[in-house]
């Protein structure tokens, strides 16, 4: 069967593809179809616990050509809200989407590119991969010396805390996820035991304002990565841990010690009778606790050279420290029932076949666009700026890289 006729692929079908699309069609580039493996939504929908929301407000929700269209723009938007939110947008302007449609590689020839999929071949002239760059689920090595009696699941797989057997928990990974299925299992009464890792800390409310207000009114999301003194380390950071959960609230590691949760430095070592840990707990909150209360003096600086009129706070001050490092965390001992990975996830560009990746897997592009001519990246973490992998800065990448499309002048009639 000859292969059918596209201007350009888009790969994913995810808020990235749909914007990818709506930038397209606004400039009439109509001939290309997006390639949705699941269904539309579905990493929101199937790969986030019941309790997930936005860490960011619901006013930074801005699609080309359809900004958050709710009545509550400073909340945060619930699992099932931003699936929703995602529905409605791509009902706004009906993208040519194929959903349950795996593309099994994307070949590079002398004019274009073969896209073969699970329905078929396509030729196109361009293709945007816009599926991210969280693919495979992180475990540590040596996990398999874990005993089968205790559950083993990602972040990706938590669901709620009824899903975890009887017993203490250990989370490894204080990062966003980790920190918030932590809590979720924390505030149903369950004993939690926490492995830090190198996570950030932000405040969520400062001076009378959520903190990504401030730092939205001080231009910090729309500053590029190509500015900042080492780029590379920029892009590869750890998210900062906070929660918008109940409409937003600090997010304490301190806090919940006092409370009974364990918390244990970064795990060195697995095998089967527990886990080896770092002592260096105080180390890693003291680390996190220094981000937390330099955000708080950039708002500072801010409110005082602008000459703006606010009640000031008072200086943080930590809550617990720990009196004893441990370096073991033993299963038996312990009761542990379960353990939840919160590591991340590793890219997996390997269904591209271009020489566009460095030596770990990973993209290399500037704002999205590649060596290859008609190959680019959409949605990536820092492809732009902060708010690239993020509903708050893929409409102005979209816009972008559209563009640089249209340029190239695609040479079929529309399908």
């Amino acid at each position: 069967m000859e292969n059918k006729e596209l201007d350009v692929a888009i790969i994913g079908g995810g808020q990235a593809g749909l914007s990818m699309s709506h930038c397209l069609m606004s400039r009439g580039l109509n001939n290309h179809l997006i390639f949705e493996r699941n269904q539309l939504g579905h990493s929101w929908r199937n790969e986030r616990w019941d309790s997930f929301c936005l860490v960011t407000p619901n006013f930074q929700c801005r699609l080309p050509g359809y900004d958050y269209d709710g009545t509550d723009p400073n909340g945060f938007m619930l699992k099932n809200e931003i699936v929703a939110f995602i529905e409605r947008y791509a009902k706004s302007f009906n993208p040519p989407l194929m959903e349950g449609v795996t593309v099994n590689s994307v070949l590079l020839r002398k004019a274009g590119f073969t896209v073969e999929t699970s329905s078929g071949s396509w030729n196109t002239q361009q293709v945007v991969i816009a599926t991210g760059a969280y693919h495979r689920p992180r475990k540590l090595p040596g996990s398999q010396k874990i005993p089968g009696s205790i559950m083993q699941i990602h972040s990706a797989e938590y669901k709620n805390p009824k899903q975890i057997p009887d017993g203490e928990v250990i989370v490894v990974g204080s990062a966003q996820s980790g920190c918030q299925i932590a809590e979720d299992l924390h505030l149903e009464g369950r004993k939690v035991h926490l492995c830090l890792g190198s996570a950030p800390r932000s405040p969520r409310f400062y001076r009378g304002r959520d903190v990504v207000d401030w730092f939205e009114e001080m231009g910090h999301y729309d500053k590029p990565i190509h500015e900042f003194e080492n780029p590379e380390e920029v892009r590869h950071e750890t998210n900062h841990y906070l929660t918008g959960r109940d409409g937003g609230r600090e997010m304490d590691l301190r806090q919940f010690a006092l409370e009974g949760m364990s918390l244990y430095g970064f795990l060195e070592s697995i095998d089967a009778s527990g886990f080896n840990v770092r002592p260096d707990v105080n180390e890693k909150l003291d680390l996190a606790d220094e981000t937390y209360v330099r955000l708080r003096n950039i708002i500072d600086k801010y409110i005082l050279n602008q000459g703006l009129e606010i009640p000031s706070e008072e200086p943080y001050i930590p809550v617990w420290k720990p009196n004893v490092e441990q370096t073991r965390l033993n299963f038996a001992d312990q009761r542990i029932s379960a353990i939840i990975w919160a590591i991340g996830f590793a890219p997996e560009f390997g269904f591209v076949k271009a020489p566009v990746f460095d030596n770990k897997g990973y993209p290399c592009c500037v704002r999205g666009v590649t060596d290859c001519p008609g190959l680019y990246f959409l949605g990536l973490p820092w492809l732009y700026t902060w708010g690239s992998g993020r509903f708050a800065g893929v409409a102005r990448d979209a816009d972008y890289l559209a563009e640089k499309i249209a340029l190239r002048e695609p040479i079929h009639a529309p399908i």
